[in-house]
Parts: structure tokens; C-alpha cells; sequence
């Protein structure tokens, strides 16, 4: 195999933390809505199977932000969706996921889902960012530990967050110049820059009440506490090395040649590269908001309702007979698929937070409750057991799956067979009749 010569990226960093909850995507967002006001075309990316993040780094820079994923992607498939995204960009400000080293135990596609493989990959020097309250000069012991944790992750220097005081920064800066550590900033503690939250994460950016002057104010923050000088200065242009994967790469295939694709508060969770896929495919994509009582275009060849938040808006969509009526009328002829929400909103009822029942749309006999939440959250590996949306028969695909909901019947024929990251069966594999899938599973690539 002839390989091609490396490919060079713009300069950029890779903003993580040692756990979740450290103030990652406050520092993110402020920084990328920084740079981008200031004239500077900002590429943004985000580690691992997160829906939410992406959303506001589009509205912080004004650009697509685009997941990355070890596990789930296979190599080539990320180095192109990298190649991509940085067109044209003059920095790149990726967000890591969890902690920076924190993976699966199993390796996926080419690496475990850590942060640290894109950064590895990639050459994009990391910027840790420390929440010091409750400590001082450990801080510094922390972040030594993390520059030598693993060859070829390039620690640049620490973002001190939710510093008590003057003398407790002076602390903590002091040890991390003893530890050879730069300190690029230190935010003090400041509880009205958090961003609303709720069970999944973030409340979505379409949701939240003045985005645009709540990033404004997280780039004022970072501006009067981050040197943005240095910070800049330690973004450094990345390269791709050509791919060594021997494997026909398999991108992901429409669904269809038209497919009607469920947009709104309810159904938002898709990721950004499956319907870049589509298009690159010459797909067609309609959408249409079931929150506004609409149906499916009649002339698209199949539906699909993502995730999101059908729990929270079950009475809306119970009451939205347009929706209901159209969604039936086109299961009858064609396929639908649904993932998480979607299919959920394709079963008899949901059961939400309070205790009360809605009915939907009963194209599947799946029955599924929020009142005593039970988290599922993992990766997954799926091998398709019947022709549909989601893929041929035998095709195999990994994805994730992250919901709190309940099942309290699942009827159906399983769609596929599935295990998690570390090869152990699972039985909620998803539920098939006539033309309608669906499963609590979000596809993310063929494997």
C-alpha cells in the first residue's frame, strides 16, 4: 500500500480536565465564542458521543462542530471527518469528554474512546482545566502527573477554575511553576456563568433563553482571567500520519433517498456526521417538527425520529393529531426508524416524571416510564437482525446509548442482537413490526 505524506492541520488545542464537572465546557465555549468575536474562524470539535456540547460550540463559533470517536469511528472515518472540519479554519478548540484519559476497558474501532487518542493522533497539545477549590500546591501534582501519563499527549498548561481567592491562586500558580507547568489563567469561583442543566447534560442550545448573550458573557470571563496571548500561542498546527487501516471503509448509508427526519425540542439528538454522510450520499433530507403538529412529507421514502427529550413534552405530542395521523398513514406503507426518544414515541405510552401516561403513536407495543429512572449509559456493538433503516440484515454497527427511561413491556421481535463495550449480551435489543425499528441505541458508524 502506497501511503500519502501526512496531513497538516491548523494549530489547536484540546481543552480536558481530570474528571467530569471540572468546568470543561465553560472554558470551551468561552474561549471559542473569544476567539471567533475577535475575527478568527474557529473550528470546534467534541470528543466522544455527546449531542448537547456540539450545539453550543456551533452557536459560540458559527461553524459545525463535528464528534470525534476512537471507539465507535473507525480510523479513516475520523481523519477524514478532522480533514473536514478544518477547512479553512484558523484554530482549532476541541472538547475532550470526562476525564482526558477516561475510556472503555475493551478497544473499539482503533482506540478506546479516550480524549487523549484524539489528542494523540492529532499532535493538538492538551490545556487541562482544574477545579482548585478544596485544594492548593496538590493541584500541581495532579497536573505533573497527567504530562507524563502517556507518550505523545503534549500537556501545554492548566486553566486554574473556581479559585477561592488572590493568595489561593498565588498557591497553586506558585507549585505549578516548581512542577514546570504553565498557569494560563485562573477563574475565580462564580456560580452565575453556569450554563441550566438537566438529566442528560446541558439544557439544549436551542432551548436556552439568550444564548447568544450568555456566550458573549463566558468570553468576557475568559478574557479578564485567561492569558488569551499564551493560550493562543500554545495551539499548534496538528498532522494527520495516512491511514495504515487495510479495511474497505464503510461509510453509512441513507436510510433512503428522501428521508423525513423529526427536528425540534423533542427530537435533536443526531449527530452532526450521520447527516453529513447522508448528504455526502446524495440523500435529501426533510425535516419537520412533531412539536408543531406536523407529519412526515408523504412523498419521502422513510422517517426518522431521533432522540431528545419526548418525556418532557409527552402531552404536547399526545395532542398533536396531525403528527399521530400522518405518522401512521406513512408507517403503512414505508419505513420508520427510531433511536432513544424516537423510539420510545413509537411504542403504546410513555409514563413520564410525574407518574402520568401518555399515549403515542403505538406503532411498536414498547411501553416506557420515567417515573422510577434507571440510567443506561455505554457503548454498544449491534448485529442487525432483519433489513431496515438502520442497515441490512447482518450489517454490524456501533453506537451508543445514554437514557434514563424504563421499560415496562417490549413486545416485539428484537431488531438486532447487542453487547456493550466489553462484549457482555444485552437484552434490550431494539423491536421490529411490519415497516417500523426501533431501539434506545444512537448509530454512530458501520464497524
Amino acid at each position: 500500500m502506497i501511503l500519502a505524506p501526512p496531513h497538516i492541520l491548523p494549530p489547536g488545542i484540546v481543552i480536558a480536565a481530570p474528571r467530569s464537572g471540572s468546568g470543561k465546557t465553560t472554558v470551551t465555549l468561552g474561549l471559542q465564542r473569544s476567539m471567533s468575536r475577535s475575527g478568527r474562524i474557529v473550528q470546534p470539535f467534541k470528543c466522544g458521543p455527546d449531542y448537547i456540547d456540539p450545539a453550543f460550540h456551533a452557536a459560540a463559533c458559527g461553524r459545525p462542530s463535528t464528534n470525534l470517536d476512537s471507539w465507535a469511528m473507525p480510523r479513516q472515518m475520523t481523519d477524514d471527518l478532522i480533514r473536514q472540519g478544518c477547512e479553512g479554519a484558523e484554530v482549532i478548540v476541541v472538547e475532550a469528554l470526562m476525564g482526558l484519559f477516561d475510556g472503555v476497558a475493551t478497544p473499539g474501532a482503533w482506540g478506546n474512546g479516550a480524549s487523549a487518542d484524539i489528542a494523540a493522533v492529532t499532535g493538538w497539545p492538551v490545556v487541562l482545566v482544574l477545579d482548585i477549590s478544596g485544594q492548593s500546591q496538590t493541584a500541581a501534582a495532579v497536573a505533573r502527573g497527567f504530562r507524563g501519563f502517556r507518550d505523545g499527549v503534549q500537556i501545554a498548561g492548566v486553566i486554574l477554575n473556581r479559585a477561592g481567592s488572590a493568595r489561593h491562586t498565588r498557591l497553586v500558580s506558585a507549585a505549578m511553576a516548581e512542577a514546570g507547568i504553565p498557569v494560563l489563567g485562573a477563574i475565580p469561583r462564580q456560580a452565575s456563568i453556569a450554563m441550566p442543566e438537566r438529566h442528560l447534560g446541558l439544557v439544549q442550545a436551542q432551548e436556552t433563553e439568550g444564548l447568544s448573550t450568555r456566550l458573549d458573557a463566558l468570553a468576557d470571563l475568559i478574557e479578564t482571567h485567561v492569558d488569551m496571548g499564551a493560550l493562543l500561542a500554545a495551539a499548534r498546527p496538528g498532522t494527520l500520519a495516512a491511514s495504515r487501516d487495510d479495511r474497505a471503509q464503510m461509510p453509512l448509508t441513507p436510510p433512503g433517498q428522501k428521508i423525513a427526519l423529526a427536528r425540534d425540542a423533542a427530537f435533536s439528538f443526531v449527530y452532526p456526521h450521520v447527516l453529513a454522510l447522508w448528504r455526502a450520499a446524495g440523500a435529501e433530507i426533510v425535516a419537520f417538527s412533531p412539536l408543531a403538529d406536523e407529519a412526515p412529507d408523504a412523498s419521502c421514502d422513510v422517517t426518522w425520529l431521533p432522540g431528545g427529550y419526548p418525556e418532557l413534552y409527552a402531552g404536547r405530542l399526545a395532542a398533536s393529531s396531525t403528527f399521530l395521523a400522518g405518522m401512521q398513514t406513512f408507517a403503512e406503507t414505508k419505513p420508520v426508524h427510531g433511536e432513544c426518544g424516537g423510539y420510545m414515541v413509537l411504542g403504546q405510552g410513555i409514563v413520564d416524571g410525574e407518574g402520568a401516561r401518555h399515549a403515542m403513536l403505538g406503532l411498536l407495543g414498547l411501553e416506557t416510564s420515567f417515573a422510577q429512572r434507571r440510567m443506561q449509559l455505554g457503548y454498544r456493538l449491534a448485529r442487525l437482525l432483519a433489513d431496515g433503516p438502520a442497515g441490512a440484515k447482518g450489517t454490524i454497527v456501533r453506537g451508543h446509548e445514554f437514557h434514563y427511561a424504563t421499560t415496562l413491556a417490549a413486545p416485539e421481535a428484537p431488531l438486532f442482537d447487542l453487547e456493550d463495550a466489553d462484549g457482555n449480551t444485552l437484552e434490550e435489543r431494539g423491536g421490529r413490526r411490519g415497516n417500523v425499528t426501533g431501539s434506545f441505541f444512537h448509530l454512530i458508524a458501520r464497524a
